[in-house]
């Protein structure tokens, strides 16, 4: 955690639901999901040597959770709504020593474990409507099960924690309450089971800020429910809420039952304010997890993002944030190697090369982004999305500068600019291109050519500024004379174009598709000159050209980086270490960096191969002395660039408001996979 190197476990086959690091730190325990009808895998690692030491398909479909129990003994794990069984390996010996149903068949799904502090054999399980605590027979190899009695209250339990005496369990709810149960163990750690059947204290959640003498006491639930909690030595609380807020918090010195209210004949409210707030502080999004290292709290969140919380100041940092989803396409600004753009579903994202921080999010909830290009000057992020629109924002702040509504009827699928920022030609879903010219005050239609009969998965402009290429998942690859409007040059082949750029010298230009094969097209007629298969197995998704043209990356469903010599055709390096089908590849125009990003939200930063290096800019220039901007951004008194952008800032802006500055700085969670000694992520620990 303190070098904030990273090193990888490759092992499953799908999306992994739950990770569990043993109490001694040798063991790593993780489940995965898969397809309907399969297993799914469980798998124990060696921490320090990084290498699989168990792995066995035990539970259908998918595995809730896995958790060691606290000798390190035993691994548990839980299985989903189409399993619902408990499995319980000893780690020592490597076998199954037994296994259950995880809950009775008139209550629900168990969702979550909890092992017990100082009873290795003994662990709790919870989930709708079900609390359980569970007895390993060592001797019997089997399971014994007593149900939590819960009397009329109804919960599903999200998460569990309990104290290191095993004298009390705190349960997380959907309903925002947290349900204290007394688990009535012996003070011989050596009896196992409850002396009598564990029983409820009561359903706790907050005291009210506000109390009125008219109305009774009324207690405050978390909003969306309680998604993780955890007990600290000085026997306080930290609850994280569904709706982003972490809170420590305290328990009253007050007897639960003085609490209750005694109706007549009216509903009585289960949840009592026993609970008082410390401290607080708000993260965003649903806290999935927390956990204490140190003097400081680390919390895990839905979208992907982990905080680090001072236990003195109470104050956040964000350390680490990726995408959530799919990431489209990648983007480096003109002559400036520093900063790229990604584009994904609800936001575009300005990441920094040397820091791998996060410099800037443009939100715009519901819809995903589906190409992203800076401008030449470097004075604006032109963005494509799938409700047909084409938005335009700063660099910087993320301001919104303007914004070119139903530029296509079936979303805007690709997007180009000219160097001298005068036209953007787009590509939509229903197969068009469209031509708009931009002037500081509109942005007017220019042309719409209507030769493509699929998508257009694919545009690239020329160095003349006068001709662009545009690809389509109809099998054609159409050159179009931007200044008339005209087609000058068509290619046909068997595939699903999926990507094309043109060759520097404006002579060429390179696509390739799902016919595996990498294609070089001769302008002036349409002629291919030849084809290199560029994968043994699976399609070509991606590819970028280096600026001499000397170079160039391919990316496809494989998840193999390949990096070829243009004039000869072969492989000269190969990438390994995506998880998911790669979606997007880009040389830094300095060509020290390549970027690739992938279906699974990654992003790999790779130290280029040894090649010929070009000069490496200063600071963007501007081209063109034309803005791209309309009349709102005469707001602004400075005009935004991106060579000028801080690289410790950490900015939120929503697609259609002001920005709204981050309340922590952003962390690095970018890959590197540099070899040897690497300065990529230098001034991430200063």
């Amino acid at each position: 955690w303190k070098s904030k190197k990273e090193k990888f476990l490759e092992g499953h086959t799908n999306v992994i639901s739950t990770v569990a690091i043993s109490n001694n730190g040798l063991y790593v325990a993780s489940g995965q999901i898969n397809h309907m009808g399969f297993k799914a895998s469980v798998i124990l690692w060696d921490f320090k040597k990084l290498n699989i030491l168990l792995q066995y398909e035990s539970h259908k479909v998918r595995v809730e959770a896995v958790v060691f129990s606290s000798c390190d003994t035993y691994l548990i794990s839980l299985g989903g709504p189409d399993d619902s069984n408990i499995v319980l390996w000893n780690i020592e010996v490597k076998e199954a020593l037994c296994g259950s149903y995880a809950s009775d068949r008139t209550s629900g799904d168990a969702v979550t474990l909890s092992p017990m502090n100082l009873r290795g054999p003994c662990f709790m399980t919870g989930g709708e409507c079900t609390l359980k605590v569970w007895t390993l027979n060592v001797l019997d190899r089997n399971l014994r099960s007593m149900n939590v009695s819960l009397g009329k209250i109804k919960r599903i339990i999200t998460c569990i924690e309990i104290d290191y005496r095993d004298e009390f369990a705190y349960c997380g709810t959907s309903t925002g309450d947290i349900v204290k149960v007394k688990l009535n163990y012996s003070h011989d750690i050596n009896i196992l089971d409850p002396i009598v059947k564990p029983v409820l204290i009561g359903c706790f959640a907050k005291f009210p800020k506000k109390i009125s003498s008219k109305q009774p006491l009324e207690a405050e639930r978390y909003s969306q429910g309680v998604g993780a909690i955890l007990l600290l030595d000085d026997d306080s609380i930290i609850v994280g809420a569904g709706d982003g807020t972490v809170d420590m918090v305290r328990e009253r010195d007050v007897s639960p039952d003085s609490l209750i209210q005694k109706g007549h004949g009216k509903l009585i409210n289960p949840s009592l304010p026993m609970l008082i707030m410390i401290r607080s502080v708000h993260v965003g999004s649903t806290v999935t997890s927390a956990q204490k290292l140190g003097d400081e709290l680390l919390i895990g969140t839905i979208q992907c993002e982990l905080y680090v919380i001072n236990m003195k100041t109470f104050s956040v940092k964000l350390m680490a944030t990726c995408h959530t989803s799919t990431i489209y396409d990648i983007a480096f600004p003109s002559q400036y190697s520093d900063v790229f753009a990604t584009a994904s579903k609800d936001d575009v994202r300005v990441w920094s090369v040397q820091t791998s921080q996060e410099l800037l999010r443009i939100s715009v909830p519901n819809f995903t982004c589906s190409g992203v290009i800076f401008t030449h000057d470097g004075k604006a992020i032109i963005t494509s999305w799938n409700d047909g629109t084409i938005r335009a924002f700063t660099p910087q702040s993320g301001r919104l500068i303007f914004t070119i509504l139903s530029a296509h009827n079936k979303g805007v699928s690709a997007i180009a600019i000219t160097t001298d920022n005068c036209k953007i030609i787009s590509g939509g879903g229903e197969g068009q291109v469209r031509v708009w010219d931009v002037k500081p005050s509109m942005q007017t239609l220019q042309f719409v050519l209507k030769e493509h009969k699929g998508p257009v998965s694919s545009i690239d402009v020329s160095n003349t500024n006068k001709e662009a290429v545009t690809a389509s998942t109809d099998g054609t690859c159409i050159i179009w004379n931007i200044e008339s409007g005209s087609r000058l040059a068509i290619l046909f082949s068997s595939t699903l174009f999926m990507c094309v750029r043109y060759h520097p010298s404006s002579c060429q230009v390179i696509t390739c598709g799902t016919n595996r094969m990498i294609g070089y097209w001769e302008i002036f007629d349409g002629s291919l000159i030849r084809e290199v298969e560029g994968s043994k197995s699976s399609a070509l998704n991606t590819l970028d050209i280096t600026a001499n043209g000397k170079h160039f990356a391919t990316g496809g469903s494989d998840q193999i980086i390949k990096v070829w010599k243009y004039k000869e055709g072969i492989t000269t390096h190969v990438g390994v270490g995506h998880a998911g089908v790669i979606t997007g590849v880009r040389f830094s125009p300095d060509l020290r960096t390549i970027v690739s990003t992938s279906a699974d939200g990654a992003i790999f930063l790779w130290r280029c191969p040894t090649m010929e290096q070009l000069t490496p800019p200063g600071t963007a220039d501007s081209i063109s002395s034309r803005s791209t901007c309309s009349i709102r951004e005469r707001k602004f008194k400075n005009t935004e660039n991106i060579s000028q952008i801080s690289p410790t800032q950490s900015v939120r802006a929503h697609g259609a408001q002001e920005q709204e500055p981050s309340m922590c700085p952003a962390g690095g969670s970018v890959k590197c996979y540099c070899s040897g000694k690497c300065k990529c992520k230098a001034g991430f620990n200063q």
